[in-house]
């Protein structure tokens, strides 16, 4: 324990400190050196994205005053770079202490001259998006973790297009943020009159936009308007928005899983509110079970992400991952688009770099254009800002549970996503046949595409300088083949380079530089390596694919497949 952490620490017990803050402050220097010295080892980083963080007492903690820290600079930014009036909208999940986070945040701006619309309660990550838009507001504020664990939380900026803040403002704000050194430098007070509460009619305004982007196939819906369908928001700000969108669409038969409509920010039902994970899906999985519904669906706490479970070919249950749900998300967009006479030669489509490229071999089939961009949906939006008045996006997708449909919201958006994969199930439906057909019916038109995921934990200022050494050894020594099959391409974010290792020439990455690097085999093994830029882990992306020639093949192929990527894992 150094003394200046020590010293750090102490400088908490002021009374300017609210008394909980001063008495856990305490009982941290009483008892507790490793979480002391974790609390405040740092400050907690302003990232490109905002702040996220586990809660309490510390410099390297999420609580009102390093949450009104980042404020100040935000709002010392946008003072600088836009001109007057300042707007801003706000809005929060059901985290523990979100609702407090959102009223500080909405102090702050409104006593640095920002007119402020903050939600009168939870609200869905999209629907702040849409209202950033909509209110003519400089920035937004989501005060969520997304779908990390309870002692989370976090805060996410966006700018005036309703995306998440990309270059050249992230940095700069991050700088505004790295000059507040105290919280005696916030301006806490002073903004009274200039808070605007947010309530019902935004909701109608969203859903009503984003509904105007569906029903691509009416007669579909109308016919299977019955179709049982299992929902939950596990404990979250989805659970009045999406039975609503499916309710206006048609849908009369959604299954609920009552003890997860209940806001809590313990998540008292799931180990972790991911819908990537199978477990957080477990009991909507067993109402399905229970009342013979053919889809799951599940969105996390702010509603950005959707995780989802069809019937298979046995009639059982089963988890797709977020690569399967984008493929048959895109691919039916595609279809319909197509079908109804929409493609005329501007369209297109966005993939991350780790996303399956099943939706760039779709999109080529189709004719339409496939941007690929850096993980995050940030980066998907920024192309969607960049194209607008120019091209027409379709949709986008990243294989972590993220999707989005049109341009109303520059996010990822779950409640649409769920309205869409509904729809695609009555499509699918009226032509006897389910979504996991219809994913069987892709991989034999366009080749089998298998992706997993690993993540390796490192958590604390130990674990951030592994995965930097780690990071730094795969630069030094790229692997030359991968299960005996060359590696013929290195892809390094970083250092904005492509090696080709067969002929050893270079070529620019024309993307932001990110600490990513991918080695790309002669068999199109693709293998993606990253920190994670929300939590302390270091992840690992595997992609394999082959031919599939017939239905009837799929599970020894898929058996296969499964077993190069276990083989990959254990390389790494």
């Amino acid at each position: 324990m150094t003394e200046e952490i020590i010293k750090r620490a102490q400088e908490w017990l002021d009374p300017s400190f609210d008394a909980e803050t001063r008495q856990a402050v305490q009982q941290l220097l009483k008892g507790d050196p490793r979480e002391l010295e974790d609390s405040f080892y740092k400050n907690l980083e302003f990232g490109t994205g905002g702040l996220r963080g586990i809660m309490g007492a510390g410099t390297n903690r999420m609580n009102r005053y390093t949450v009104g820290m980042a404020t100040q600079g935000l709002a010392d930014y946008v003072k600088k770079a836009c001109p007057a009036p300042y707007r801003a909208a706000i809005s929060y999940d059901c985290r523990n202490a979100s609702p407090d986070f959102a009223r500080i945040t909405a102090e702050v701006l409104a006593a640095n001259d920002f007119t402020v619309y903050l939600s009168d309660t939870l609200r869905p990550t999209p629907e702040l998006s849409f209202a950033v838009r909509q209110l003519g507001c400089n920035i937004g504020v989501m005060i969520t973790a997304s779908h990390n664990p309870k002692e989370y939380n976090g805060y996410k900026v966006y700018w005036n297009d309703g995306a998440q803040v990309v270059v050249p403002h992230d940095k700069n704000i991050i700088n505004e943020v790295l000059g507040i050194s105290s919280p005696s430098q916030v301006r806490f007070t002073g903004g009274a009159g200039r808070i605007e509460t947010l309530g019902a009619e935004m909701d109608e305004l969203y859903l009503s936009a984003i509904l105007s982007l569906l029903k691509l196939s009416p007669d579909a819906i109308k016919k299977q308007k019955d179709l049982k369908m299992v929902y939950t928001p596990l404990h979250g700000t989805g659970v009045h928005l999406v039975p609503e969108a499916l309710r206006r669409m048609g849908f009369c038969n959604l299954y609920h899983v009552p003890a997860q409509d209940v806001n809590d920010g313990n998540f008292p039902t799931v180990v972790s509110p991911n819908p990537e994970e199978p477990e957080a899906l477990r009991m909507a999985v067993e109402k399905a079970a229970e009342v013979g519904a053919c889809l799951v669906m599940a969105t996390d706490p702010d509603a950005d992400r959707v995780g989802v479970a069809v019937r298979n070919d046995a009639n059982q249950i089963q988890l797709l991952n977020g690569n399967q749900t984008a493929a048959l998300l895109t691919w039916y967009l595609l279809m319909k688009w197509k079908e109804n006479g929409q493609l005329k030669g501007r369209e297109y489509i966005v993939k991350t770099i780790v996303t399956s490229d099943l939706l760039r071999v779709m999109a080529l089939d189709y004719g339409v254009e496939c941007y690929e961009v850096l993980t995050g949906f940030k980066y998907i939006a920024q192309v969607v800002r960049e194209q607008e008045g120019e091209k027409t996006f379709i949709g986008g997708g990243e294989e972590s549970f993220g999707y989005n449909v049109g341009e109303f919201v520059r996010d990822k958006d779950a409640v649409v996503a769920c309205a869409l994969i509904a729809e695609a199930a009555a499509w699918a439906a009226e032509q006897g046949r389910t979504l996991f057909h219809l994913l069987t019916d892709l991989y034999v038109r366009y080749g089998f595409f298998k992706e997993s995921l690993m993540s390796r934990t490192m958590k604390g200022k130990d674990g951030m300088e592994q995965m930097k050494a780690l990071m730094n050894r795969y630069r030094m020594e790229p692997p030359r083949q991968l299960l005996g099959s060359p590696v013929v391409l290195v892809h390094d974010y970083l250092k904005s380079e492509t090696v080709d290792m067969v002929s050893d020439l270079r070529y620019t990455i024309q993307l932001p530089k990110s600490d990513v690097i991918q080695f790309v085999c002669m068999d199109n093994t693709v293998v993606t390596i990253r920190p994670s830029g929300t939590e302390p882990k270091i992840k690992y992306y595997f992609g394999v694919r082959d031919v599939l020639e017939k239905a009837e093949d799929l599970h020894k192929t898929e058996t296969q497949l499964d077993r190069k990527i276990e083989a990959l894992k254990a390389l790494f």
